[in-house]
């Protein structure tokens, strides 16, 4: 059967936000992305834990998801950690 249309359909409730955060290209609005993102995921990982594990395929995705929001994690404090470096320093650090 060929498939319509391109659109993704979700199968968790906490993958809006995780798509939200991996699609994000603003820094500043990234670190709110990723917050809420991982809060969605570590609350959902309680359901599931009140829920005997849940679905396997579901725990995989939270595993690639949580390595996917790691990696951007790292990648923007990088960022931001050269941006403060290329800054150049007040008058008060450059006198001696």
């Amino acid at each position: 059967m060929a498939r319509r249309g391109t659109t993704v359909k979700n199968d968790y409730p906490w993958q809006d936000l995780y798509e939200a955060a991996i699609l994000e290209t603003d820094d500043e609005k990234l670190t709110k992305c990723l917050q809420q993102a991982k809060f969605a995921i570590d609350a959902r990982l309680h359901e599931l834990q009140m829920d005997h594990g849940g679905a396997p395929g579901e725990r995989h995705a939270i595993t690639d998801a949580l390595s996917g929001l790691n990696v951007l994690r790292r990648d923007l404090e990088a960022r931001l950690r050269n941006a403060a470096e290329q800054r150049p320093k007040s008058v008060d650090q450059n006198s001696d």
